[in-house]
């Protein structure tokens, strides 16, 4: 298997024509799934004992089981939080993957992780945190928003020997994204969610929360998570008066901007994160708003060296990474894990290829096409917006549809291979969701989707 021979130089010929023919495609064809029993079917066994050879595989996977997929870049792509990385940072991560680096540690991967290190710098920078602070890409904002659960836990342990062995507690909102509550059983911590009178969650309703907690569940208090661009509808927490509370209160301030992070690059939104500044940790996903493959999160932190206390692994042949004569940045030392490619160097590539203004410029596009698609759902007698456009994400409903409507609606496109637009729910109504991503979507698209609402 480890020999280099002609086959295996035809089939590096084979894939990276279809990699080249994929970069290229400017129409990507919108697949759509199919059930395990229909792609039995039609490709077999796969894994056998004598094997079915790379040319039959690569064959079997570009005519059948790639159109059982969406791709994420597809323009009329609109559900969930797409992405479109960009053909830069998709042509790194072969190089990546072929690399073979290992980025835990500095001994080992110091050239992957001065690159990671370089795209982190400016990612730091759009944030405003103070000097010293500092991050590392994770698999994911699920992973980046538990690597930051476990440092504020532990900070909190360590503070007071009291707090060792006692449940923890944290505090967030309605509109947090799921995985806060997913990785705060992880960790075995409790979650008391905030109900808002607005959309998004105030400093003043943080405070009144904090003050109906019981002298004992006080005490457990150990983080505030606030949202900066809900997944849900772009909503953005009143960060700044959230950060004067968890000062005020002593508790450990992170910021969840998984998705809406891309847009503290937008000078025509950026005043909204304002606060974010303040934070003890933030989450951005550079496989959403920044054009990464996937899978790319990162996790800031204000003060490294309280992560650094939590996650930091200790086993006799990890030692050595710890010896003057291998001093340098540990990835591992940040977050939850210790085996991690380095992910960060597609961002790397692509930035230095285009550098950070045709970022913001892209970026800006989303938004754009947010606000164009809001105004063409105004002018339309049979649709009604739920709420204005917020960052790059539009809700709004189709006059006297029912759920199974919506429904239908949606997999009726698929199949059709027009667009994937998902409903989603709002306030207990059933409605339809818009997120721009992707900088390739034009308005003709947007007026392809609405057309089929009647």
């Amino acid at each position: 298997m480890h020999t280099i021979d002609m086959d295996l130089v035809e089939m590096t010929l084979d894939v990276m024509k279809y990699t080249i023919d994929r970069i290229s495609n400017l129409s990507p064809e919108m697949g759509a799934p199919k059930s395990e029993t229909e792609l039995f079917n039609m490709v077999g066994e796969t894994v056998t004992a004598e094997g079915i050879g790379g040319e039959n595989a690569l064959q079997l996977f570009r005519d059948v089981l790639v159109k059982a997929t969406v791709p994420i870049d597809h323009p009329r792509h609109l559900a969930f939080v797409p992405a479109a990385p960009t053909r830069a940072a998709i042509m790194f991560d072969l190089v990546t993957s072929a690399s073979s680096i290992h980025g835990a540690y500095w001994m080992e991967g110091a050239g992957g992780i001065f690159c990671e290190n370089q795209a982190m710098k400016w990612l730091v920078s759009l944030t405003g945190l103070p000097e010293g602070a500092f991050g590392v890409f994770t698999s994911g904002g699920t992973a980046a928003n538990l690597s930051a659960m476990v440092a504020a836990r532990e900070n909190w342990r360590n503070r007071d020997s009291q707090n060792v062995g006692k449940k923890a507690l944290m505090l967030t909102s309605h509109g947090a994204h799921s995985s806060i509550q997913a990785m705060a059983k992880v960790i075995d911590a409790d979650v008391v969610m905030i109900d808002c009178e607005e959309e998004n969650l105030s400093g003043r309703e943080l405070q009144n929360a904090i003050n109906e907690l019981e002298a004992k569940d006080r005490s457990r208090l150990f983080a505030v998570v606030a949202t900066g661009g809900t997944t849900n509808a772009g909503i953005i927490d009143e960060l700044d008066t959230i950060a004067d509370i968890c000062e005020k209160e002593n508790v450990w301030f992170h910021v969840d901007c998984a998705y809406g992070g891309g847009a503290l690059a937008a000078p025509s939104v950026r005043h909204l994160f304002n606060g974010v500044e303040r934070a003890d940790s933030i989450t951005i996903d550079p496989h959403k708003w920044l054009f990464s493959p996937y899978d790319c999160g990162a996790v800031i932190y204000k003060d490294l060296e309280l992560a650094k206390r939590a996650h930091s692994q200790k086993g006799a042949y990890l030692e050595i990474f710890k010896d003057e004569g291998a001093q340098g940045f540990n990835p591992a030392d940040y977050q939850i894990q210790l085996t991690r490619r380095v992910r960060g160097m597609p961002l790397w590539f692509s930035l230095a290829m285009h550098g950070t203004n045709k970022y913001r410029e892209a970026i800006e596009t989303g938004i754009s096409l947010a606000q164009i698609a809001e105004k063409k759902i105004a002018n339309r007698k049979n649709l009604e917006l739920v709420r204005p456009a917020s960052l790059s994400v539009v809700l709004f409903r189709r006059k006297g549809w029912s759920p199974d409507e919506y429904r239908d609606w949606t997999y009726k496109n698929h199949r059709e291979g027009l667009a994937l637009v998902t409903p989603t729910t709002w306030k207990k109504e059933t409605v339809i969701r818009f997120c721009f991503i992707n900088p390739d979507t034009t308005e003709e698209d947007i007026d392809m989707i609405l057309d089929t609402l009647g």
